[in-house]
């Protein structure tokens, strides 16, 4: 008899994660990657340099949702 496969949890989902890859930001908040770059260069959602490659702090993408909530029950 065959043996569940068990998939490991993707890489974004681990709890001690201080940063992410623009694409794992992304994916969270289910948009492209252009798109969130886009969003990274008019400064809506928060990143920084690392070195020389370009990380988004965990929270951001729950503040930048947050944010969008708040301006959409606003207007």
């Amino acid at each position: 008899m065959d043996e569940p496969t068990t998939h490991p949890a993707p890489a974004d989902d681990d709890p001690t994660l201080v940063f992410l890859k623009v694409e794992e930001a992304a994916r969270r908040l289910r948009i492209g990657r252009t798109t969130c770059f886009a969003l990274i260069r008019t400064g809506e959602l928060e990143s920084v340099m690392v070195g020389g490659l370009r990380r988004v702090p965990v929270d951001a993408p729950a503040a930048y949702a947050a944010r969008l909530r708040t301006a959409h029950r606003a207007a």
